[in-house]
Order: structure tokens, then C-alpha cells, then sequence
């Protein structure tokens, strides 16, 4: 197929486009001043000029805790511009299959773990990430509304869990959980500090999978198309707490100081952890275990700059 991937420069997508799967078909890989997703006019104009057989939407305004806290109004806008503005265009231009990556944040807050694909839209959603998910719930509706109203489009959203590995962001300013745990503890090697501090009591839970382990998920599910059911979880089906992604983290870095808990500091939800049952019926499991994904990771980080 000739495959449009949105958000070809950053994580999600530059995974998808070094894969080797991404061999059998032919790439669209736009950067964003060749499609401003930001603008319907250019995104239709262009998927008109370029006519995809499928696109997948991983484009994104994304960042940590720290990031969507103080921008919740940018997060909500520019993800349901882009999101929006992409899908549209896609019917418009008669494009008949769509693959929409949405997140864990869709879920409320209190749902009981783990977290099935019924669950959207039947509580309130967690404070601190609620911009951003409010877009990516607005955008997967958008999907399910067009599949459901016209017969010649099938637009299917795929929930990833928390992702992590090469091309990842590590300014823990900007960054998701555990690349800042990464550069926070690489630092801590560095600058030879006895101590490393962690958000809250490091109890919370979270998954988070190799972004090439999504990647090769993602193409798997290509080639499930017709199977794929209107909203599905893409993940581990298991997870970790704070405090073992930092003890992890330091023995593949090779750091032996210790950790500090400040409990003044936001920690969001209290578990995130999908339900993997309808994936697992189509046949996929990811495989990188979380010390070969954070060595990986590191080694990324090392060979970029570090």
C-alpha cells in the first residue's frame, strides 16, 4: 500500500519508518512544513495531491506530567486540530482506511485495571493530562462516527500504552516518564550525585512499551485490518511501579546512590494498565523486556548527544 504516517519526525512515527515491515509498503513520510496539520486547507490539499491508501495518524503535541500541567489548552488544541483536520480530510478525499493512534489518558481516572476498550467515556478523566485526552477522545469518536455512517470508510483507533526508545524526547521538561528517569539518572552518574529524587512514593504503576515493539504491533495490526474491532488497546498487558522503573533504569546505567521521594509532587493516576485481550486474540505480543528496552534506550541517548 501506499501508507501516509503523520508525525513522520518524531517518536512513534520514525520507529514506524525504520521497521522492516515498512519495506512492503510505499512510505509517505511528510514533514510538517510539507503537511501543516494545523491547517485543513493544507491538509486536504495535500492528501489530495499525494492520495494515500491508508493513513496512520501518530502526529502529536506530546509531553510529561510537567508539560501538560502548564499548557493544558495547547495540548486539547493542537492535537484535535490536527486530529480533526487529518480525518477529514481523509473522507474527504475518499481515503478508505485510517489508522488513529489514540493513548491511555482516554480512560477515566477510576476505572478498575485494566482498562477495557468499553470503558471510554464513562468516568472523569485524570486532571493532569485531561487536555490532551479530551483530544484524543474527540478525534477516536470522530473515527467511529464516519466508520459508522459510511460504509466505504473503515477509521479505527489504536490505544498504545506509555511509550519508550529511540528517537524519545529526554529534557524532563518536556519528556514522559521514563526517558526523564534516563537523563535524570545518567546526570546523577555524571555529575557523581549521591541521590536522585521521584515524584511522589513511587508506588504508582504505569506500562510502558519499546516504541520498536509498538512499531512492529502497529504493522502487524495493518495487515489485521479488516479484523481489527472500532477501538483497541495496543500494549504489555503488565506493568511496573515508579520506584522499579528508577531501580531498573540505575542498574543498567551503572549508578548505586539512592532515592528521595518528595510527596508534595503530582503523580497522576494511580495505575494505567490496558487490558491486552483483543490483541492477544489477533495473535500479537510485544517482546523487549523492560532492561533490554532501557538499555537500548540509553545507548540512544548516549550515541545523540547525551
Amino acid at each position: 500500500m501506499k501508507v501516509l504516517i503523520t508525525g513522520g519526525s518524531g517518536m512513534v512515527g520514525k520507529n514506524l519508518t525504520e521497521h522492516t515491515r515498512a519495506r512492503d509498503h510505499e512510505i509517505l513520510n511528510p514533514s510538517s512544513r510539507e503537511l501543516n496539520l494545523l491547517s485543513y486547507e493544507n491538509t486536504v490539499d495535500w492528501v489530495r495531491k499525494n492520495t494515500p491508501d491508508m493513513v496512520i495518524h501518530c502526529a502529536g503535541h506530546v509531553g510529561g506530567i510537567q508539560a501538560n500541567i502548564a499548557d493544558p489548552a495547547g495540548f486539547l488544541v493542537k492535537n484535535l486540530d490536527m486530529g480533526r483536520n487529518i480525518v477529514m480530510a481523509a473522507q474527504e478525499v475518499g481515503v478508505d482506511k485510517l489508522i488513529n493512534l489514540g493513548s491511555s489518558c482516554m480512560y477515566p481516572r477510576a476505572a478498575e485495571n485494566p482498562l477495557e476498550e468499553a470503558q471510554i467515556l464513562t468516568g472523569e478523566l485524570e486532571p493532569t493530562n485531561e487536555g490532551y485526552a479530551l483530544a484524543k477522545i474527540a478525534v477516536a469518536r470522530m473515527c467511529s462516527y464516519l466508520s459508522a455512517t459510511r460504509a466505504e470508510l473503515d477509521y479505527k483507533t489504536l490505544m498504545p500504552c506509555n511509550l519508550y526508545g529511540a528517537h524519545d524526547k529526554f529534557d524532563p521538561k518536556v519528556s514522559h516518564l521514563l526517558p526523564a528517569i534516563i537523563r535524570k539518572v545518567h546526570d546523577a552518574k555524571t555529575q557523581g550525585l549521591s541521590s536522585v529524587e521521584i515524584w511522589g512514593d513511587g508506588t504508582a504503576r504505569r506500562e510502558f512499551m519499546f516504541a520498536s515493539d509498538m512499531a512492529d504491533g502497529l504493522w502487524f495490526m495493518t495487515d489485521q485490518f479488516e479484523n481489527l474491532p472500532d477501538m483497541m488497546n495496543l500494549g504489555l498487558g503488565y506493568d511496573y511501579s515508579i520506584n522499579e522503573f528508577y531501580e531498573t533504569a540505575a542498574k543498567v546505567i551503572g549508578w548505586e546512590g539512592d532515592f528521595t521521594h518528595d510527596l508534595s509532587k503530582p503523580v497522576g493516576m494511580k495505575q494505567k494498565l490496558l487490558s491486552v485481550t483483543r490483541q492477544a486474540e489477533l495473535g500479537w505480543t510485544p517482546e523487549t523486556t523492560l532492561e533490554q528496552g532501557i538499555l537500548q534506550t540509553y545507548q540512544f541517548y548516549l550515541n545523540n548527544g547525551a
